[in-house]
């Protein structure tokens, strides 16, 4: 009986445990969860005190200040600004779709984030794998729940975090020519079991004088290595034979290299290019590629085939051009190049080489290239108050992040950047540089103009006015509600009330009004003081051209 008696005992004991257990589970508030489950592993070692990415984004996601950092704060970002968005806002449902945090991390809506907003900068996490469907579905249900620093969010269960699911970039799709630009077309194309087919394909224009290139949009089928579309310095001459529409295959079937269809290789200068399946890239605004269209382009196409089946390959490239009129500044081309790559065999190697700019620059846009045995390609600053500052990092080899500086990163004259990339080469054999994803490379492509970086290059054109509005309170309302808005500058502004039908029922405020924040109240009444009947209306902010409207609903 006795014995009985201390294995219920025993029992109850573990039951207390495991229910004290479950409890201490549960004081962890959501907010405690996402700083320890997401921000403080994938995104507080960029956005600490001191480094680079921190003073870009003026974004600190250490545990001692993260919240204060994002919930109601407006970003840095100009173009997120001027389209009322918060860091994080606190409005539950309504908060979902002018958070920036959210459009940053939502990789499933990821054409929505290029195309929609091509200034907000580069999905989030840089250089690591997007957040898990998981780590989505938690973050949107404490957005959702109002994105509370305390205390759980009924609906952001933690058993959302054991989902380690990802998104899938979409199948191939045609592209939709551009409006105002070229579109061109590679395939398709077959490429050969367990081979590696790459070649160039030269691409004459039936125009001449300047290109301005905004926007490059490409789109490739799946087993594509890269896509590059290579300029020319000068005139090719007529000996190195370059034929236009013509594949020229790189390597024979037996992997020799055909050696004339690299001569043309001499004159070629980085055009635009990338290493994911989709790619739609915008300049900043007022700012464009110049292509000289009497040279045409070289286009570079790379297919890694490792099965035992052909497959085909196809690229669609659209070139969105702009008019020479609304370029304010040229885009220069960065392309940083290391071939002395001596990788000892089954040896983790580190390289390190640094390059000096001749002239002052601001850099907008980074983007590195190299092959399987990319462990991690980072990238530091090297001069002036930055001097040793990760400015870029890359863990993926075959889809590296395009790394998007608002503002640029300055270099001024005799600074520059310094690669470190570290390779493991597994094999038993020495490798250097050269063109096979077997071999290695070690480069830097990016984007800069010259000169020094501004907050914008018009600043009354290119950076509207950051505000913000708030719901309304209380809403719905029978009397009376109070409006609040955030200014970041003295502007002017009209506050104004409209009925379902679009006509104008109140102006509240007309006229420049000074930084800071602002509230008004609304007494449901018309310009000519009589009271307006229940129903829903419209409150609408306008600054600079770009407006935000919320719902009011009025109960009597």
């Amino acid at each position: 009986m006795q014995y009985i008696l201390k294995r219920i005992s025993n029992y109850l004991l573990v039951a207390v445990v495991l229910f004290q257990s479950f409890l201490f589970a549960q004081e962890r508030s959501t907010w405690k969860a996402i700083q320890d489950e997401i921000m403080t592993p994938l995104c507080a070692d960029c956005h600490q005190i001191g480094t680079t990415f921190s003073e870009q984004s003026d974004l600190l996601l250490t545990e001692d200040v993260a919240y204060e950092e994002l919930v109601d704060v407006l970003p840095n970002n100009a173009s997120a600004r001027s389209d009322g968005l918060l860091r994080v806002g606190s409005e539950g449902l309504a908060s979902l779709e002018t958070s920036y945090l959210w459009e940053k991390i939502n990789a499933p809506n990821q054409e929505h984030f290029n195309t929609d907003h091509p200034y907000y900068g580069s999905l989030m996490p840089l250089g690591k794998p997007y957040l898990t469907n998981g780590q989505l579905e938690f973050i949107k249900e404490w957005i959702l729940g109002g994105a509370p620093a305390e205390g759980i969010v009924k609906n952001a269960e933690e058993s959302f975090l054991r989902d380690t699911t990802r998104y899938e970039p979409p199948e191939f799709v045609v592209l939709a020519p551009p409006q105002q630009g070229i579109q061109l077309h590679l395939g398709p194309f077959n490429v050969s079991p367990n081979f590696e087919r790459e070649f160039y394909y030269f691409q004459p224009f039936d125009t001449t004088g300047d290109l301005y290139l905004e926007r490059s949009e490409i789109i490739m089928r799946s087993g594509s290595h890269h896509f590059i579309a290579y300029t020319f310095t000068e005139t090719v001459p007529a000996y190195a034979k370059l034929k236009p529409e013509v594949y020229r295959d790189i390597r024979n079937e037996d992997g020799t290299v055909i050696l004339q269809s690299l001569i043309p290789t001499i004159w070629h200068d980085f055009g635009f290019g990338t290493q994911w399946p989709f790619m739609n890239y915008h300049f900043p605004k007022g700012v464009a590629l110049r292509l000289n269209a009497d040279r045409g382009l070289d286009l570079n196409s790379h297919y890694v085939n490792r099965t035992d089946s052909s497959y085909v390959g196809e690229v669609y490239i659209n070139m969105h051009l702009a008019k020479p009129e609304e370029v304010k500044r040229v885009a220069e081309v960065l392309s940083l190049n290391n071939t002395e790559i001596d990788l000892p065999p089954n040896k983790v190697t580190t390289l390190e080489e640094t390059y000096f700019f001749d002239n002052e620059a601001s850099v907008f846009q980074l983007m590195s290239h190299a092959h399987e045995h990319m462990l991690e390609f980072r990238v530091e600053k090297v001069g002036g108050n930055l001097d040793g500052e990760l400015v870029y990092i890359a863990y993926d080899w075959e889809h590296p992040p395009i790394l998007e500086l608002d503002p640029p990163l300055h270099v001024k004259a005799g600074e520059g950047l310094k690669l470190i990339v570290t390779y493991d080469n597994w094999t038993d054999k020495t490798l250097n540089f050269g063109l096979l994803s077997q071999d290695e490379m070690m480069i830097l492509f990016g984007y800069y103009y010259l000169g020094a970086p501004t907050l914008s290059i018009d600043s009354n054109e290119l950076l509207p006015m950051a505000f913000d509005l708030r719901q309304n309170y209380p809403n719905p309302f029978n009397g009376a509600t109070s409006i609040e808005f955030t200014l970041a500058r003295e502007a002017d502004i009209s506050l104004e009330i409209y009925d379902m039908l679009g006509r104008q029922v109140a102006s509240l405020v007309s006229g420049k009004t000074v930084a800071g924040k602002h509230t008004y109240h609304w007494l449901a009444n018309n310009d000519m003081g009589s009271f307006v009947p229940s129903g829903i209306y419209l409150i609408r902010l306008s600054i600079d051209g770009h407006s935000r409207t919320k719902k009011a609903v009025l109960l009597r």
